[in-house]
């Protein structure tokens, strides 16, 4: 997806796995599935939370990502398991320093007025697969992604590293089985369902 605005249903399940992880070839996943189109990208994202963390603890994330194609503030709020409504605007409508009053307004219940400031940095160099069906439409993308993430509220905190990897499906897809055989495939090669609904979490220890 490569949007930089408007709101978007993001339905993905993630997993660890490890550094030596070989990614197995998702070809032909429902008799239909094709692999293409091996992408890689640098990422750059600072999260940004009140100093009591109340955006995470309601499983709430709000980020200003550079590179991709789909950089820009991403603001990502549950609706249910392995799904979050994501909201998304443009760089230039704020700078490293202030969050768009659009992301604000959407959380303000949730902040009380409490400022939002920068908590940690992720780097994240990622390896894109689509998967297409039979006419070449696309149904999900894997991402490979090699982590180095590290908290800004510690001061004196070290860099953590992981490696993830995240199976979402495309948006407006019918992709029917299609996450449920990726997962037996990645279960099968080593990997296992993260137990963090995303990288903030993990990174924070707060699931």
């Amino acid at each position: 997806m490569t949007d930089t605005a408007g709101k978007h249903l993001e339905t993905e399940r993630k997993y660890d796995a490890a550094v030596d992880f070989i990614l197995p070839d998702l070809s032909g996943l429902e008799g239909r599935a094709k692999a293409t189109g091996r992408r890689r990208y640098y990422l750059s994202a600072t999260y940004y939370d009140t100093e009591e963390l109340d955006l995470i603890k309601n499983r709430i994330t709000l980020r200003r990502r550079v590179g991709g194609p789909d950089e820009g503030w991403h603001l990502k709020l549950p609706v249910r398991k392995d799904t979050r409504q994501e909201v998304r605007t443009p760089l230039s409508e704020g700078d490293p320093g202030s969050v768009p009053a659009r992301l604000t307004a959407q959380v303000q219940d949730i902040t009380a007025g409490r400022p939002l400031h920068p908590i940690a940095i992720l780097d994240t160099e990622r390896t894109v697969v689509t998967l297409t069906g039979q006419a070449g439409e696309p149904l999900a993308e894997v991402a490979d992604d090699l982590v180095t993430a590290t908290r800004l509220d510690e001061p004196g905190a070290q860099p953590v590293k992981w490696r993830e990897i995240e199976v979402e499906a495309a948006e407006g897809a019918n992709v029917g089985g299609l996450l449920e055989a990726a997962d037996q495939a990645l279960r099968e090669a080593g990997a296992r369902r993260s137990p963090s609904a995303s990288k903030l979490g993990r990174l924070l220890g707060t699931g």
